[in-house]
């Protein structure tokens, strides 16, 4: 596991409040965009960083971070430009840790080992591959724990009564809750449950806990963090891009910014 996230991980628990997860989808608008967000978010609330691998046919993902990822590889974003971001943000930040979230295409194509060893040159903590099925975590989990870098793994709704086990046994540095029955951006989970949820996956896990999608509002914000250790968002971060078209890349970074920093306030700090 990684050490920046295991160390972010337990300050959170000290401290004894969620942690706030933005979600960006790298080269969204531009390369130098991200790079942009990525230098200021920490500032802005962000506790941890999800940053998303643009990816053609991505399953998980409802019209708004579809659309982040055509624009990110129209313009194009792969991953050897993500790891060069990152490795430029470890510059200047060598504590907000990062996790990759896409899909298993790209990292099988770039191969599975040179993915785990280079992510884990440039400064990535974690990564999140959302189309990899319990049943094949083993291909993953060699690479990534020779070189460091946490597996999370996500667990939606159906996967509570048939997979959770499997699902908790192969996970290192958190866990992910799926809040919503669908695809990112998509409805509102049932926040009042989360409490039951919660304590049925912590019957087979210490890990902390993130819960995400469905999540746009600081009121959404404050009431998953009352059960949960991390709050992702994304669609709501990620929709201002197109929502702003037109506009100077310096307004949209400001506008995703403030948003964070909206966000990030419904957590008790």
């Amino acid at each position: 596991m990684s050490t920046r996230l295991n160390d972010r991980l337990a300050k959170l628990k000290e401290e004894g409040r969620a942690g706030f997860v933005p979600f960006i989808m790298a080269g969204d608008r531009s390369v130098e965009m991200t790079g942009q967000l990525l230098a200021q978010l920490p500032e802005y609330g962000a506790d941890i960083i999800e940053l998303g691998m643009p990816f053609s046919d991505p399953m998980a993902d409802g019209t708004v971070i579809q659309a982040a990822g055509q624009r990110a590889l129209a313009g194009g974003m792969n991953i050897h430009a993500i790891f060069e971001q990152v490795e430029m943000f470890r510059k200047t930040d060598n504590q907000t840790p990062i996790v990759l979230m896409g899909y298993a295409n790209p990292v099988y194509r770039y191969g599975v080992a040179a993915f785990m060893q280079d992510a884990a040159y440039c400064g990535i903590d974690g990564v999140i591959i959302v189309d990899v099925p319990p049943e094949e975590y083993d291909l993953l989990d060699e690479s990534a724990t020779a070189n460091g870098i946490s597996v999370v793994r996500l667990i939606a709704p159906p996967s509570l009564e048939t997979r959770l086990p499997t699902i908790a046994q192969h996970a290192t540095g958190f866990l992910y809750y799926i809040t919503i029955k669908g695809i990112t951006g998509t409805g509102k989970g049932d926040y009042a449950a989360l409490g039951g949820v919660m304590e049925q996956i912590r019957q087979h896990s210490e890990l902390p806990i993130a819960a995400g999608f469905g999540i746009s509002s600081a009121e959404d914000v404050a009431a998953v963090a009352e059960h949960t250790d991390l709050v992702v968002v994304g669609s709501a971060l990620v929709k201002l891009v197109a929502e702003m078209e037109g506009q100077e890349d310096e307004a949209i970074v400001q506008a995703i910014l403030t948003k964070c920093r909206e966000l990030s306030a419904g957590i008790t700090r």
